[in-house]
């Protein structure tokens, strides 16, 4: 029998091995590959054309369902999703009849959700997975909300008080060990999140993330300048001078080609 050729892609090391050692007890998958970013999922499946993708839907830069946009639904092969919380997903998928992981992985569902893939891919029924990634699209974008406003609790002598932002108000985001710091004007605020859950509920036609640690209102961007290696000096109309990382040059090579 043929083996099923997989691609595991999760930004999380754990995750990405947590799956691979359940497929090593099937004789009949072969995983071809790991990727732990979005971008590089595309290129992979690209080159190599999987029958089969565990993929994350929370990953920096280029989240799960970009994944599927990049490729096209047309050339895009079977996907298990792997998701930590988010319900519009998960409802998508229903409808979908397509299938998912919720972290923590259970290994009866995985196996239940692997044997599905196994009869879909060995059906050879690629139109109808074409039209269920369609309409999951669909879906998923009818649903998806970005955040509009964050609530702020503060800490200190102030504990308890809880401030509300509109996210318009943002200036620039940027990572402070266990937390983020939410800069809008003169005030900032220490909110409990990580730069990655932050990103992917922010509108990404409204905010950038320009290096791992740090998410700017598209906005508030005054100037770019060409520093060394793909990275920039990043200037804000408020005179805020931020650096971008050389593995985000392709976010704001972006948003030089929309402008």
């Amino acid at each position: 029998m043929e083996k099923v050729r997989a691609l595991i892609v999760d930004d999380e090391p754990l995750a990405r091995e947590g799956i691979r050692m359940r497929l090593k007890q099937e004789t009949d998958i072969e995983v071809i590959g790991e990727c732990g970013n979005g971008n590089d999922a595309v290129a992979v499946i690209l080159r190599d054309v999987p029958d089969l993708v565990f993929l994350d839907i929370q990953m920096p830069r280029l989240d799960g369902f970009g994944v599927i946009e990049a490729v096209g639904t047309k050339r895009m092969p079977h996907v298990i999703f792997v998701t930590a919380y988010d319900e519009h997903a998960l409802r998508a998928f229903e409808v979908s009849a397509l299938d998912y992981l919720l972290k923590p992985i259970d290994g009866e569902r995985f196996f239940e959700a692997l044997q599905r893939a196994r009869d879909r891919i060995r059906g050879k029924n690629l139109e109808t997975i074409s039209a269920q990634l369609h309409k999951m699209m669909a879906v998923l974008q009818a649903e998806r909300k970005y955040l509009e406003r964050l609530s702020i609790k503060s800490t200190g002598k102030s504990g308890g008080r809880i401030t509300f932002l509109s996210v318009d108000e943002i200036d620039w985001i940027g990572a402070a060990d266990n937390y983020v710091q939410v800069h809008a004007g003169r005030e900032s605020h220490l909110l409990h999140a990580t730069m990655n859950s932050l990103e992917n509920r922010l509108d990404p036609d409204k905010f950038l993330r320009i290096h791992r640690s740090t998410i700017v209102n598209v906005e508030r961007i005054k100037e770019l300048h060409p520093m060394f290696h793909g990275e920039y000096q990043v200037i804000l109309k408020d005179g805020t001078q931020l650096t971008s990382g050389r593995g985000y040059r392709g976010n704001l090579q972006r948003l030089l080609n929309n402008l």
